[in-house]
């Protein structure tokens, strides 16, 4: 119960590594909610509270706030909602590239700012995600877009890291690798990606939600209180050769 008492938000909890923080927290004994754009996804996640949201909706955002408030301080925010649209740079059209944005850093912001002062009553954790991708190109990914979200989200994080700093509130990212979830399992039959993929691990295994949500858990818990600013690469290797 490394959590007990405390609140969290987590973003795109309907499915993959949102999904498994969520419940993961909720189990460590965190007040969780989750916020997912499908509310059919929200409807099978037990142990949460669930609001479904566009976090790419101001109104949206300002809706969610309310609804965070009603649990009171908020102790943790994990930024997990993501879309993006891949794309090789001379083929991928403006407005997915704008969408990609939006999903992966436009969310990222509003929540935060939606959120700030809920975590200012107490302090608090922020946990957002960077990539491998936010540090290393990776072979034959057509990530042009992604990979612009995610370097602006590792370095907006240090950013709040500083200006949350006197208020108490830590800002952190995850930079996982490649993780399977129910977007990646499309790509485990394809053999020439997962070569590239196996051939920069230094663990012979693939990472898997469970492994970025103890993580977060860490993170988000008392045991982290001297950590902020700093990006945790969660990729078995990869990044590091």
């Amino acid at each position: 119960m490394r959590l007990k008492g405390k609140t969290a938000v987590v973003t795109g909890a309907g499915r993959g590594i949102g999904r498994k923080i969520a419940l993961m927290m909720s189990g460590q004994g965190a007040q969780v909610l989750a916020v997912d754009i499908n509310p059919d996804a929200l409807a099978s996640l037990k142990g949460c509270d669930t609001f479904a949201a566009d976090l790419t909706s101001e109104a949206d955002v300002a809706k969610l706030a309310s609804k965070a408030a009603k649990m009171g301080p908020l102790h943790i925010l994990v930024n997990a909602a993501a879309v993006v649209v891949f794309g090789w740079v001379d083929e991928l059209p403006f407005a997915d590239w704008r969408k990609t944005l939006a999903a992966e850093l436009d969310s990222v912001f509003l929540v935060t700012r939606a959120m700030w002062p809920l975590l200012k009553a107490e302090g608090g954790s922020i946990i957002n995600f960077s990539s491998a991708n936010a540090h290393v190109a990776l072979d034959g990914l057509p990530a042009i877009a992604h990979t612009a979200g995610k370097g602006a989200v590792l370095s907006m994080t240090r950013q709040l890291a500083m200006e949350g700093g006197p208020h108490g509130i830590r800002a952190n990212t995850i930079a996982p690798g490649f993780t399977v979830t129910e977007e990646t399992e499309q790509h485990l039959n394809n053999p020439e990606m997962m070569a590239s993929v196996k051939s920069k691990l230094m663990i012979d295994r693939l990472g898997q939600t469970e492994d970025i949500g103890y993580l977060a858990i860490f993170l988000g818990s008392d045991e982290s209180g001297f950590i902020t600013g700093s990006d945790y690469r969660i990729d078995g290797g990869a990044t590091a050769w």
